[in-house]
């Protein structure tokens, strides 16, 4: 089974920035499209970020602009660059495919706030 381990996570003030990182088990194929999602109690796994095998990548409209996903597969790592970062970003971030697939990770809390 193929697993996910997130870390990069924090406390950061409103328009600050973090990277997150995800280290997948097992190499990532390149045809493979791999997404970051993010979660709030008591709300679903909302779909944050996809980037596919040529590199091109897509985002929830309320993270374009400021966010930026990159994977590196000789490293089997996914990476979420977040700048500009707003209370309402305040989620535990999980990576794992899109669709999602195998083990979800821990996540990875990411606060904003004052």
């Amino acid at each position: 089974q193929v697993q996910f381990v997130e870390s990069g996570g924090g406390l950061v003030q409103p328009g600050g920035s973090l990277r997150l990182s995800c280290v997948v088990s097992g190499r990532i194929s390149g045809l493979w499209t791999m997404a970051w999602y993010r979660q709030t109690p008591g709300k679903p796994r909302d779909l944050v970020a996809t980037i596919i095998s040529d590199m091109r990548t897509t985002y929830a409209d309320s993270v374009k602009g400021r966010f930026a996903i990159s994977r590196d597969n000789a490293r089997s790592t996914v990476y979420l660059q977040m700048n500009s970062l707003r209370p309402e970003d305040t989620a535990v971030y999980y990576c794992n495919f899109a669709p999602a697939g195998g083990i979800w990770g821990q996540g990875t809390q990411v606060t904003v706030s004052s």
